[in-house]
């Protein structure tokens, strides 16, 4: 890589007389190196991909920067001209490849979201969707069951569960008298939500082991969960619309690609031989 330009103390070759403010294009020329010109175009590029602190300078030191940094880079290009290799071009060509690729996902990803597309997305999967129960719960956690079990028969001689947990639980909702909140199916652990599942609201579980520990559980209340609104799943759904249109598109590209494989017979270990690149 080269040093940036806006690092570097260079001065810059003279200027030459501007095109007018009306004549200007991505096409205007800003630089030549050796015969091969630099444009406008070239600069916004270059501009979009800096990181944050080279895009809050002032103008007229970020162009100056954008443009040193652009003819450094020509310079440094032409200067290898009689030393490109083999891998050196694969390199290049992959490169550009890859850019390519990027850019048509790209495409497909952004013009996949519309109002019409996250309104689809989201009735499929809320609209006539089964309501589902949430939980809120306490607990108790201990190392070994024989310390739970003692709870539990403290519990049923009349101990209040909140200090209980206060006093013995060994996780963070030990200060908040062991209190979970609302939870839904699956965001708890298979055998705590599996105890929960089959609780009545005021019932207090006998000892349930985890990969945590030991747990005694209070079912406090439970709600039927209402379904998100779209906004609120919005990022969710998009994400989903836009990796299914992803898969569909590449699916069909390489149904229409002319594709053959005859490298699947070669030896896999082949690709950590690095020394065939020197050939």
């Amino acid at each position: 890589m080269t040093v940036p330009a806006f690092a570097q103390d260079a001065t810059p070759a003279p200027a030459t007389e501007a095109p007018a403010a009306a004549d200007v294009t991505a096409d205007t020329v800003v630089a030549t190196v050796n015969g091969a010109d630099i444009t406008l175009g070239q600069m916004l590029i270059l501009r979009q991909n800096l990181p944050p602190q080279y895009q809050q300078l002032p103008d007229e030191a970020l162009f100056k920067g954008v443009m040193e940094q652009l003819v450094q880079q020509q310079a440094l290009a032409d200067s290898m001209k009689d030393k490109i290799t083999p891998k050196d071009e694969m390199a290049i060509a992959i490169e550009r490849q890859s850019y390519l690729a990027a850019k048509a996902l790209e495409e497909v990803a952004g013009a996949a979201v519309t109002d019409e597309s996250l309104q689809a997305a989201y009735d499929a999967q809320y609209a006539n969707a089964e309501p589902t129960t949430e939980y809120n719960a306490s607990h108790i956690l201990v190392a070994t069951e024989e310390e739970a079990k003692a709870i539990k028969q403290e519990l049923e001689d009349g101990a209040d569960f909140a200090e209980l947990a206060r006093e013995k639980s060994s996780d963070g909702a030990a200060q908040n008298g062991g209190e979970l909140g609302w939870f839904g199916q699956g965001m708890m652990v298979e055998p705590f939500q599996n105890a929960v599942s089959g609780m009545s609201v005021g019932d207090v579980s006998d000892p349930v082991q985890t990969q945590f520990g030991w747990h005694v559980i209070k079912l406090n209340e439970t709600r039927e969960a209402e379904a998100p609104t779209l906004d609120e799943v919005r990022d969710e759904l998009s994400a989903q619309i836009q990796e299914q249109a992803v898969a569909e598109h590449l699916a069909q590209i390489e149904e229409g690609a002319d594709i053959t494989r005859p490298g699947e017979g070669l030896d896999p270990a082949l690709l950590r031989d690095d020394s065939l690149l020197d050939q």
